[in-house]
């Protein structure tokens, strides 16, 4: 198998004294874990980046194989990496889609969504720009894997994003990551309270 494609990173488990398995959102072959040489190395560390669009160049023998990979960067979001609430919207919008998408899937929509948060993230000059877009995305990925809301409780979201994301919240919690001890949630926590405190609104 030799495929090349633009893909989103979501996320890096090290592997090895230098490598490491990389989690990327494609666009036509959905989610692919690629094994990277020389991850851990000056010149990739900044590369592999939750959030950062890449051209990835993979590899493997047989379809069942992890494949090796090598990835360009194509647009980098690391300056968001070091703003506490962008970085914290980042991080839940690609953890979330590393733990719950099933490989090799194709989510077309769902890239294109994921794209567009990351775009609006890095424009926005506040959360109020880029929280509609998040929300959008939470409610995406919900009806994509079968847990749609229904259509009053979508309308009455998009009113108020920051109440949206309570609601897409609960439903993410409970219909996505009911497993005991996941730490993926505590991204979603930590992201909610930091727009809650940008918000005015009290924790």
């Amino acid at each position: 198998m030799r495929l090349t494609t633009p893909a989103i990173i979501l996320s890096l488990r090290v592997h090895g004294e230098q490598g490491a398995v990389v989690r990327l959102l494609t666009p036509r072959h959905g989610l692919v874990a690629v094994y990277v040489r020389g991850a851990r190395g000056r010149r990739m560390r900044p590369v592999l980046l939750a959030g950062n669009a890449v051209e990835a160049r993979l590899s493997a023998r047989t379809e069942a194989q992890l494949p090796q990979g090598e990835v360009e960067l194509t647009r980098s979001r690391a300056t968001l990496m070091t703003e506490p609430l962008p970085a914290a919207a980042i991080l839940w919008a690609t953890a979330l889609t590393a733990q719950v998408l099933p490989e090799h899937q194709a989510y077309p929509s769902l890239y294109d969504a994921l794209d567009g948060l990351l775009e609006a993230v890095a424009a926005a000059p506040s959360a109020s720009g880029w929280g509609p877009a998040l929300l959008a995305y939470e409610i995406l990925l919900l009806a994509e894997l079968g847990f749609g809301l229904e259509q009053e409780v979508v309308t009455r979201a998009a009113s108020d994003w920051l109440t949206g994301l309570a609601v897409t919240g609960r439903r993410i919690r409970r219909d996505l990551l009911d497993r005991p001890g996941d730490s993926t949630w505590d991204a979603r926590e930590r992201l909610t309270l930091r727009l809650r405190r940008a918000a005015g609104v009290v924790a």
